[in-house]
């Protein structure tokens, strides 16, 4: 009886050890691996430990501190390349429109707003209450020219509306607003100090003789409608509000109106059927 307690004993013991043996070997393989993981990655603890998690599925909270870490800061963006000098950052979530489209709160600036050059005057972008150029020579001289070459095909155009200064407008659009209201006159007419106009750089354009059109839908049906909408752009100008772009430009379609922007632009914004906010990348 004694002699099988003892060989039981050593039975026992004989066991404990193999499985100690086999721990030891474990923990061996696993250090040697741990080791072997670190030193491919350069022997940076935190970089392997990031990449084990990512590995093994962990949760991104711990395993994607250092892509954290690494991002870009927005400010930065800049001086990373991420947005070009002079190209207008992407829309504020946080700004409020009114029903009329425009930026609640937002007071006229002191500065006229330039985009790649190009003076913009939308709801979002107005004009100084002082800004007073009068009607751009330039766009004259283009719209003369544009006319002449009518006259051949016997459209006989004029210009009855250019240059607009803001208190001018103020009272246009007050007038609009007592006759239509205010959400109505929103959709054709510009609150004062948003109005083109007021660049001297938009032209009203109708075919004399035919008032009847001036400043309606009608004017695009006509052949002289027709045939400014073909040929504007060989002369600089684009029509500033076309058909369907009402939410980008924030009006609704005008035949009549036309916005000096250089013969070159206004070839690029013809050819692909865009408008000038889409042009200049606002929208």
């Amino acid at each position: 009886m004694q002699r099988n307690k003892k060989v039981k004993y050593r039975s026992d013991r004989k066991r404990k050890g193999k499985k100690v043996a086999l721990s030891l070997a474990v923990v061996g393989i696993i250090l040697a691996a741990l080791v072997a993981w670190v030193g491919w990655h350069d022997w940076d603890v935190r970089k392997s430990m990031t990449k084990l998690g990512e590995a093994i599925g962990l949760d991104d909270q711990r395993a994607g501190e250092t892509k954290r870490e690494d991002e870009q800061p927005e400010d930065d963006l800049h001086e990373a390349g991420g947005l070009e000098e002079g190209q207008p950052p992407e829309e504020d979530n946080d700004v409020v429109k009114d029903s009329g489209g425009y930026i609640e709160g937002m007071e006229l600036p002191e500065e006229p707003t330039y985009v790649d050059g190009i003076l913009i005057a939308n709801k979002e972008y107005p004009l100084p209450s002082t800004y007073a150029p009068g009607e751009d020579p330039e766009a004259r001289k283009a719209f003369d020219e544009m006319a002449a070459e009518a006259t051949l095909s016997n459209f006989n155009l004029t210009a009855f509306s250019t240059y607009r200064s803001f208190d001018y407008q103020k009272e246009l659009y007050d007038r609009y607003v007592a006759r239509d209201g205010k959400e109505a006159a929103d959709r054709y007419s510009a609150r004062p100090g948003y109005s083109e106009h007021q660049t001297g750089l938009a032209f009203d354009i109708g075919e004399v003789n035919y008032e009847q059109h001036w400043a309606s839908s009608d004017f695009g049906e006509t052949e002289a409608g027709k045939w400014i909408a073909a040929n504007a752009h060989r002369f600089g100008f684009i029509m500033r509000y076309p058909l369907g772009k009402e939410e980008v430009t924030g009006y609704m379609h005008e035949s009549w109106h036309f916005r000096y922007v250089g013969t070159e632009i206004a070839k690029e914004i013809f050819e692909k059927n865009i408008t000038l906010e889409e042009y200049v990348g606002l929208k």
